[in-house]
């Protein structure tokens, strides 16, 4: 096949992402589903609630009854037999009565409205004071208002969150169609790379790449398998990914991409049967010298080696793909809470490369968000633990100027 270095943007770069299917769905109990995300429509099993129900503490009536009550000229009503929760009322109420109920209480049969207990007041013995009055259905709940049986109660793509699942039980909804977690094989490669418990002789580094990147497929919700660090190997290289994609849906390597050097990650993947190279730079600083391939529909994505920037594109590209291929929209960027902030410093930036800034956050006396540059000498690991966020410079400017408001990325 012929290879290809020419660079596209990073918006072309997630386009690219976007072509992979997402994953098969597969079905799981409700109290692990949190998080993950629907495969398919859920259609209501039963009505919610499957009777009428009182909203508040107080009495059961018929709303005529009460139209006209004031302080000054109450309605005089006999008190009924009261409402047990847990049961359904064994009794009709009838003219002039009204029945005690607590809230969640089913009404009983002949009321329409439920008078709140603060505008009532006791009276002679059996019977109670209405002083406000109420309209048919005040303070009930009717049979499925909240969820009515046959209807489409949750819609395919929907991430459940804990309200999702107390709906869900309330439903009587034990196990949840979900899309599958992405099985992420994690390789890293070069003869300077050593396991983190050995101790670097001169010209060697501790495996940083390896435990940040499973750590950050965990964090989007995938299933990551580190594999043993490979040496600049072709044969030892060509073993791993192949053992890699057997059990993986997405393999990752990082170390040994780059532009015109000799390429040991591309002529490996390049050898891979059926395999298509999608792109081999991104116009994106730090981190251009990405890989992206397919192969029998899995996708490979290549990191540089440089620690920084493999957990930069990790973060921008690699988190973003994961929760796509689990149902999520395809967004370019770190998951987090994104917010407005004043740019402490100017930073300058090279017209065609988008550009990633890590931030750090603090708040200003008078109330505003900061942002304060974290910059550092490149290779240095600190600056990505020192940042609390990240912003994004557009690749046709030449930077962003002290006390301009810029979009932040929490993470």
């Amino acid at each position: 096949m012929t290879e290809f270095f020419h660079v596209i943007t990073a918006d072309r770069f997630l386009e690219l992402l976007g072509r992979f299917p997402r994953l098969a769905g597969e079905t799981i109990p409700l109290d692990d589903a949190l998080g993950r995300v629907l495969s398919r429509d859920l259609a209501c099993p039963e009505d919610l609630p499957e009777g009428a129900r009182s909203t508040v503490d107080g009495y059961a009536v018929r709303a005529r009854e009460t139209f006209g009550a004031s302080d000054s000229l109450p309605a005089l009503l006999s008190l009924a037999p009261p409402v047990v929760m847990g049961e359904l009322p064994r009794f009709r109420l009838g003219a002039g009565e009204a029945a005690p109920i607590p809230t969640g209480g089913f009404l009983p049969p002949g009321a329409d409205a439920v008078v709140m207990v603060e505008y009532t007041n006791a009276a002679e013995a059996g019977s109670i004071e209405v002083t406000r009055p109420v309209t048919q259905r005040t303070n009930v709940l009717e049979k499925g208002e909240d969820a009515r049986s046959g209807e489409t109660l949750l819609e395919a793509g929907k991430e459940l969150r804990p309200q999702e699942l107390g709906f869900l039980a309330a439903l009587g909804v034990t196990e949840v169609p979900v899309y599958g977690r992405p099985r992420v094989g994690v390789i890293s490669s070069g003869d300077e790379i050593v396991p983190m418990e050995r101790k670097p002789r001169p010209g060697q580094v501790r495996d940083a790449n390896g435990h940040a990147i499973s750590a950050l497929v965990r964090d989007s919700g995938g299933l990551p398998a580190l594999f043993d660090i490979v040496p600049d190997e072709a044969r030892r290289l060509d073993r791993t990914l192949g053992d890699a994609l057997a059990g993986a849906d997405v393999v990752v390597l990082s170390g040994g991409s780059s532009v015109g050097a000799r390429d040991l990650m591309m002529e490996t993947v390049s050898r891979l049967p059926e395999v298509e190279i999608l792109a081999h730079g991104i116009a994106i600083r730090p981190g251009k010298p990405t890989l992206l391939a397919l192969q029998k529909g899995k996708a490979i994505v290549g990191l540089p080696g440089h620690p920084v920037s493999a957990l930069v594109i990790a973060q921008i590209f690699l988190a973003p793909f994961l929760r796509y291929l689990q149902g999520a929209r395809l967004v370019k960027g770190p998951a987090g809470h994104r917010l407005q902030a004043e740019l402490s410093t100017g930073v300058h930036s090279t017209i065609g490369l988008e550009e990633y800034v890590r931030v750090r956050l603090e708040r200003s006396d008078g109330g505003t968000t900061v942002a304060h540059p974290v910059f550092g000498k490149s290779g240095m690991l600190s600056t990505m633990v020192r940042a609390d966020g990240i912003l994004q410079i557009p690749m046709n400017a030449e930077g962003i100027p002290r006390g301009a408001l810029v979009e932040v990325t929490q993470y």
